[in-house]
């Protein structure tokens, strides 16, 4: 199984959004590349530890390519705003993309380079080697899934297999 993680804003709607996606076989929500360690929900939203609310991907590179996913990431976030989606505003909000494997910066890289051309404003989305990553508390895990009419930025018609 390959890996990628994706920040995008509240972590609710981005986990709930890849997993509608064919190939994405694991997801988990938490706490990536901040600088201390095993930060609490209560911790990063006081915006001292440096972490972005993240959704880990683990995908079947055989059903599924990183382009794909990278392309349905590019759907659900705005890569021009600085630190927050939605209604979310704080550095935990911040939009990302977290790799564990080197090879998968070209594509991560490319992908930008055309999406930039879709935005007058420069994309601010962070591209950078994962550091670290915490899981989320259990109640945030799968959190759409046992409070379907919880919060989301992502349009519910993009939350449906």
């Amino acid at each position: 199984m390959k890996k990628i993680i994706f920040a995008g804003g509240c972590f609710w709607g981005v986990e709930a959004y890849f997993n509608t996606i064919d190939g994405v076989i694991n997801t988990k929500v938490g706490y990536a590349n901040g600088y201390t360690e095993n930060p609490t929900y209560e911790e990063v939203c006081n915006n001292g530890t440096g972490f972005a609310e993240a959704c880990y991907i683990e995908y079947n590179e055989n059903l599924v390519k990183l382009e794909k996913l990278i392309d349905a990431y590019w759907k659900v976030v705005d890569p021009t705003i600085k630190d927050r989606q939605g209604h979310d505003i704080g550095t935990q909000y911040r939009t990302g993309i977290y790799y564990l494997d080197k090879e998968d910066l070209q594509t991560i890289e490319a992908s930008k380079a055309a999406e930039q051309k879709k935005y007058e404003a420069p994309i601010v989305t962070e591209i950078l080697p994962l550091k670290n990553f915490y899981d989320a508390e259990q109640y945030h895990q799968k959190y759409l899934d046992k409070n379907p009419n919880g919060y989301c930025h992502i349009p519910r018609e993009l939350l449906k297999k």
